[in-house]
Formats: structure tokens, C-alpha cells, sequence
């Protein structure tokens, strides 16, 4: 789609291409208007990825108005939606699955909102299998000099409510 807003482009099952970060929080907020209640999303990618800018569109696409920014030193943000709330969590800082205790996560984990992990890879286990995984990648490579790199954006559905959710982007994207 286009680099003024569209959407990311469509290139498989839980598969995107975004040209631009318009069209990356584009995505995230179709994205954010389908989560429901429990439902949980670790982000991985490098720094400067794009995981942010998707979990602004998401916050947007749960009707939230506040600036998202990533909680890398304060660990937990809430933002209250229309429908729910959002937890937003950066573990980027933590290195030892004892130091989730401390963060609130498994406070709000199935709980009335919805939340989103950025750096969460290395806590799978914690986390728990009902999950997607959201893999955002530059594509440095691909991109023409001087230009913003597009991303690869890959969603992978862990449970029965993960493979909900991915069906639900699916129809709605």
C-alpha cells in the first residue's frame, strides 16, 4: 500500500509488509481494535524495529489518546481504551524471569485488558502459551538509499486464543 497511511500489504498468514511508519501503526491499529480482554502479544525485534510504533497504532486502535512510548525505564504503562486497557510492558532491561514478579505482569496476564510485551521473547515460558507473537523486522537491504527501510511484520499464534486473534487481523485487515 501506499508510504501516506494505507495499511501494511497482505503477504500471507499473520504476514505484513510495511513501506513506511504510517502504514506499521496503520496495522496495529486494525490490530488494536480486535483484542479482546486477555489477550497477550510479545514484540521482538532489533532496536529501532518498529515495535513501538506498532503498539502506538494499537493503543489508537483501542481508542486510546495518550502518547504511547516505550516503558523502558519505568518496566509498565496502562493506558485506559474505550472498550479495555491497555498494559504495555518493556522487559528489555531484565535478564532473570525472578525479576518479573516485581513488574505487575502476571498481575495483569488474562486479566480485563488487553497486553502487549515488547522484548518478552526470553520470558515464553513465564508469559504462557495462549499468546502471538509479533516479529518485526527492517529490511535494511531492501531499502533505496536515504529511505526509511521497510518491515516484515509476522504474527505466530500460541493457543487457541492466539490462533482467535490472528483469524480476527486476518478478517480485518
Amino acid at each position: 500500500m501506499s508510504a501516506t497511511g494505507g495499511a501494511a500489504r497482505h503477504t500471507g498468514r499473520g504476514t505484513y509488509l510495511s513501506s513506511s511508519t504510517e502504514e506499521t501503526i496503520a496495522l496495529g491499529r486494525v490490530l488494536g481494535g480486535v483484542l479482546s480482554e486477555g489477550d497477550v502479544l510479545v514484540l521482538t525485534g532489533d532496536l529501532g524495529a518498529g515495535k513501538t510504533q506498532l503498539t502506538k497504532g494499537i493503543a489508537q486502535g483501542m481508542g486510546i489518546a495518550d502518547d504511547v512510548c516505550s516503558p523502558t525505564f519505568t518496566i509498565q504503562m496502562v493506558y485506559e481504551g474505550e472498550r479495555m486497557p491497555l498494559y504495555h510492558f518493556d522487559l528489555y532491561r531484565l535478564d532473570d524471569a525472578s525479576q518479573l514478579e516485581d513488574t505487575g505482569l502476571f498481575d495483569v496476564l488474562d486479566a480485563d485488558g488487553a497486553c502487549v510485551i515488547e522484548w518478552g521473547e526470553q520470558f515464553a515460558d513465564e508469559i504462557g502459551d495462549e499468546r502471538v507473537d509479533v516479529f518485526v523486522s527492517r529490511l535494511d537491504d531492501e531499502a533505496a538509499p536515504g529511505e526509511e527501510p521497510p518491515r516484515a511484520i509476522r504474527l505466530v499464534a500460541h493457543g487457541e486464543r492466539g490462533e482467535r486473534l490472528v483469524d480476527a487481523l486476518e478478517a480485518s485487515a
